[in-house]
């Protein structure tokens, strides 16, 4: 459907708390069989219910802050100011088609900032709030980190609007306490080393809370630029943007020693290791598997083997996929592979692939794979815009009830979540 230019796929909103677990997968219009860009967002967890999060259009009065709450314990972070309009937002799509998703992959821990107002889902919503395509939802994260300091550890973001896919990989800098003339205390690295990379048409990519970016096209002011080059950020040719001093900070902090153009973000910022190739991306080497031929030269990297060859970002598929290619996607155990979840020791007399609750960490163990247990429904990209309000809102609102633990099947999740 042709009309449909962008479609965010929700399989599972997780409540509460930062999901360990989550998959994502970025279909490119000239990749899919409706000529539309998709992605899908889906926090694994069959013992989490999520929540559908409304924001309404909105009009604010000179002088307006937004209050940033903590994705895990919703309590507020600090406030930032608000412009003079914001988008409806449903779930994690905009009514200008520029939707979101993430997974987070960690990273060095000595890089936490525990000042930071702005985590990764507030960074997430006031993005949608605020943006009406892919590239400005790039510069309003960039731009808000700067700012107010960035709250959370290593993440992954999905972002698409009705042209254009990107993958953005963030990483905080740490707490380097430096005291002000005013006598106050203040981070002297606050904000974020990140890259963007704009898939290319055609193509497809995934993510699952690994840091999947390696060496990438550093700055010639044509197809690559930094944060210093904002003037040129909807220049076509443009395919990757990054934060300026992101090789500098790696150098500094004894993360990297070597040539600018051999500079690899995830050695410096997020190193693989067996659990990064076994129980992450593998997730996303299952979709490549599907639809690219050759990615058993991979076997060994993603079952822990062999960790210096990495997947490649994206693939180019051998076929057009479709919206219920991508539900089957999310709903792969491993299938027809030595770590089919339905054979391993946690599947039980019955062979399924979810571990009871009881069980769960011991599992997980066992089997070095992660839990996929429910799917949700599409929710179209055309969200009607709404009037505007000049009442101030809070970031979400909340639905008044939430899913009972008795919907445990697909057809159940689906049918309680839309």
């Amino acid at each position: 459907m042709k009309n449909i230019k962008t479609l965010l796929f929700f399989v599972l909103l997780v409540a509460f708390g930062q999901s360990q677990a989550c998959t994502n997968f970025l279909i490119t219009k000239g990749a899919s069989v409706d000529g539309s860009n998709f992605i899908s967002y889906c926090a694994d967890s069959h013992i989490r219910y999520g929540e559908l999060y409304f924001t309404p259009a909105a009009d604010w009065p000179a002088g307006s802050m937004r209050v940033c709450y903590d994705r895990g314990t919703n309590a507020p972070r600090g406030s930032v100011p608000q412009p003079p309009h914001t988008y409806q937002v449903v779930g994690y799509i905009n009514e200008n088609q520029v939707a979101l998703g993430e997974t987070t992959f960690g990273g060095r821990e000595e890089l936490m900032d525990p000042t930071g107002i702005v985590d990764y889902g507030s960074l997430m919503f006031i993005a949608l709030e605020r943006s009406t395509s892919a590239r400005e939802a790039i510069k309003i994260m960039a731009d808000l980190v700067e700012a107010y300091g960035y709250g959370s550890d290593g993440e992954s973001f999905s972002i698409s609007d009705a042209n254009e896919v990107w993958y953005m990989e963030i990483m905080p800098k740490g707490f380097t306490p430096q005291v002000t003339k005013a006598g106050d205390t203040i981070n002297a690295d606050r904000g974020a080393v990140w890259v963007a990379i704009r898939i290319p048409d055609g193509y497809v990519s995934g993510h699952a809370n690994a840091a999947r970016i390696t060496t990438f096209p550093l700055r010639n002011g044509k197809t690559s630029i930094t944060d210093k080059d904002w003037k040129k950020l909807y220049n076509e040719q443009v395919e990757v943007i990054y934060k300026h001093d992101i090789i500098d900070f790696a150098r500094r902090k004894g993360y990297f020693n070597g040539k600018d153009k051999d500079f690899d973000f995830s050695a410096a910022y997020a190193p693989v290791d067996f659990s990064a190739a076994r129980v992450c991306d593998l997730r996303v080497w299952t979709m490549f598997n599907k639809v690219c031929d050759g990615m058993d030269e991979y076997w060994d990297y993603v079952t822990g083997k062999d960790l210096t060859h990495r997947m490649p970002l994206y693939v180019k598929p051998n076929r057009k996929i479709s919206l219920s290619d991508m539900m089957s996607f999310q709903r792969d155990h491993f299938q027809g592979t030595e770590l089919d979840k339905t054979k391993d020791v946690g599947a039980g007399p019955f062979g399924s692939p979810f571990s009871t609750s009881a069980a769960s960490k011991w599992c997980r163990r066992a089997s070095l794979s992660s839990r996929r247990a429910a799917v949700g429904c599409p929710i179209p990209s055309e969200a009607s815009s709404g009037s505007a309000s000049t009442t101030p809102t809070p970031p979400f609102t909340r639905p008044s009830t939430v899913p009972s633990p008795m919907y445990r099947s697909n057809t159940a999740w689906a049918t309680a979540i839309c």
